[in-house]
């Protein structure tokens, strides 16, 4: 291969690296180069940078190591059976559900992932969505474009029941601080049980649209697998109270889009904050921009200042681990395709 063509898929420090060194190669998206910090590994391992499919061929017969930062599940797919060496794969995310195609799930190669870095982030960001619908902010933005004085009357969140969607880190997370401004907070997952430290009550999964009627707010933080996919269709969300907002920080497919803009149009419920949408991004001639009574962002509700340095330190943490033959932090049950709770 063309020496020129290889230094650019790798770092400048290659060439310095003895080969008892592990290879780490780093998916990320196309043209973009390595995460910030990880060039500090110069005399721990070696880098390949994947930002292509050519690129990415190279790298994973080489690779011990696969980090991933961007999820073309395609892409890793059709050339698995290239990562004959394999032994560890890194997810910069806290959902993995991109990375678990069959011949994946079914290898022992182990997946860890960002779990805890976007918790605090994404529950503000929660947090800030039903503070928004309760004072009515965007119409208040909207009456202040037009330079109008709208006089109203607004909700308190005190005493208002959120049902959280997932029992997991940032699901626990968005109910301790939704919980910290009065709100009763209840949660659906994969079991029921009671006496939990940060909900009122933990239902079944199979009982979710008993639980929808009585929830003022309903948050979306699970993550994608079998049994989330699609889980928000036109049944559920004719379950819900049509004075409800819906709010969607997990992942999009968890949602029938198609029932969600019905949902709105025909006041099945009464707003949504999305943040998360089966297609990204999102067309700009898609139903769902126009209406009001939405909130829309960009897949950004963890990403604050700072995010991509504390992900890569995160990365270098659980790789001293690895080099020290330490069990690995955030190891994700692939039958489940999340991080198991503590028990």
């Amino acid at each position: 291969m063309d020496h020129d063509v290889c230094m650019r898929w790798t770092p400048a420090f290659q060439s310095e690296l003895t080969m008892d060194q592990p290879v780490i190669a780093v998916l990320t998206a196309e043209d973009e180069s390595l995460p910030p910090g990880l060039d500090g590994m110069a005399d721990q391992a070696r880098l390949l940078l994947a930002n292509n499919r050519e690129s990415l061929e190279h790298a994973l017969p080489q690779a011990d190591i696969l980090l991933v930062t961007d999820f073309r599940t395609e892409m890793l797919a059709e050339c698995w059976h290239l990562a004959t060496r394999l032994r560890w794969i890194h997810a910069t995310s806290a959902g993995v559900d991109a990375l678990m195609f069959p011949e994946l799930q079914a290898s022992s190669i182990p997946i860890t992932n960002a779990r805890g870095i976007f918790d605090r982030p994404i529950a503000e960001f929660v947090l800030g969505l039903v503070l928004a619908f309760a004072k009515d902010l965007p119409a208040s933005v909207r009456y202040q474009d037009q330079h109008r004085w709208q006089h109203r009357d607004t909700e308190t969140v005190n005493g208002k029941r959120a049902l959280i969607i997932g029992a997991g880190s940032i699901g626990r997370q968005i109910g301790r601080l939704l919980a910290g401004v009065g709100m009763q907070v209840d949660a659906v997952a994969r079991s029921a049980r009671e006496d939990d430290p940060d909900f009122g009550r933990v239902h079944a999964h199979d009982t979710l649209l008993q639980e929808l009627p009585g929830a003022d707010f309903v948050v979306v933080a699970a993550p994608l697998t079998d049994d989330t996919r699609g889980l928000f269709s036109n049944e559920a969300f004719a379950a819900m109270n049509p004075r409800a907002r819906f709010i969607n920080i997990g992942r999009g497919p968890i949602v029938d889009t198609d029932a969600l803009v019905e949902a709105l149009r025909t006041g099945a419920i009464a707003g949504a904050g999305l943040d998360v949408f089966e297609e990204e991004p999102l067309p700009a001639d898609h139903p769902l921009w126009a209406f009001p009574q939405a909130i829309l962002s960009a897949h950004m509700a963890g990403d604050v200042v700072g995010w991509r340095e504390a992900l890569t330190e995160q990365f270098l943490a659980n790789f001293r681990r690895w080099q020290a033959g330490e069990a690995l932090h955030n190891v994700v049950d692939k039958e489940r395709g999340y991080v198991p709770p503590v028990q």
